[in-house]
């Protein structure tokens, strides 16, 4: 594997056969890159193909933040005005493709990309301090495809189309409440409550667990397959020519609220 700069990889951390992929970019709350989505990939892809590997653990460096999405800088480079749309990505780094399970722990901001992260993962253990919520409505950033509609197999219709359109942010309580996490803990809790679910599914059949998280799966691969369809190229086709991706950017990064009202309803 090569040497790592945004991410720390490590197996049997804490837990034997747990391996530990953090985003070490705490300086911006975590938020990635597309170099760190590809470490995390790459990490996460060795931890699948080893036999001593039984359970993933997914994370951000700090106390102040688990991920808190893509970062806008970033962001306003693959999107700016002008470009023909944005740059190619696996937002999930490979968790949804290893057949092992994956646990988020959550400390703190999870946040647009880091949200998704969270509820893609196949468990989320979250600190009191946790804090959720999608962005792309506000900063110009168009998600789309199934990893917006699957969280309507996480908490329901009405709420994925609260939690994504108007960008509301949740307590860990909340997210508790809504089925968008598993358990809530103290700060100082997690790690032993994030340790206690990895010794508890290394007790269990591989083989059982990977068929499982297979199974599930087929659940939203519909889903997958229909995302093959541009819908920013059918129905927002301008968005990335107009201006509208750079306001909701430039917006955040001048720390004001974006204006959208010159662009068509």
């Amino acid at each position: 594997m090569s040497e790592f700069q945004e991410i720390i990889y490590q197996k049997n951390h804490r837990v034997r056969g747990a391996a530990w992929v953090t985003i070490n970019r705490p300086d911006v709350m975590n938020a990635f890159t597309g170099q760190t989505l590809t470490e995390m990939r790459e990490a996460i892809g060795d931890a699948c193909a080893d036999p001593e590997v039984g359970v993933i653990v997914v994370t951000g460096a700090g106390e102040r933040a688990f991920c808190a999405g893509g970062d806008i800088r970033w962001l306003r480079e693959v999107q700016q005005e002008g470009a023909a749309g944005p740059a190619p990505m696996d937002p999930h780094a490979g968790i949804e493709d290893c057949m092992k399970p994956v646990i988020a722990r959550v400390n703190g901001y999870a946040i647009g990309g880091g949200n998704h992260l969270a509820y893609f993962s196949d468990f989320t253990i979250a600190s009191e301090n946790a804090t959720f919520a999608q962005v792309g409505p506000r900063v110009g950033s168009p998600a789309s495809g199934y990893l917006v509609s699957y969280l309507t197999h996480v908490v329901g219709a009405k709420k994925a189309k609260e939690i994504w359109m108007l960008c509301r942010r949740y307590s860990a309580q909340e997210a508790l409440e809504m089925g968008l996490v598993n358990a809530v803990v103290p700060p100082d809790k997690l790690d032993e409550e994030v340790d206690r679910w990895c010794a508890e599914l290394m007790q269990k059949s591989p083989g059982c667990l990977k068929i499982l998280k297979a199974s599930f799966r087929t659940l939203y691969q519909p889903l997958r397959d229909a995302s093959r369809r541009d819908w920013v190229g059918e129905l927002a086709p301008d968005f990335f020519t107009s201006g509208e991706a750079d306001e909701g950017k430039n917006a955040f990064l001048e720390r004001r609220e974006p204006d959208f009202s010159r662009f068509p309803r």
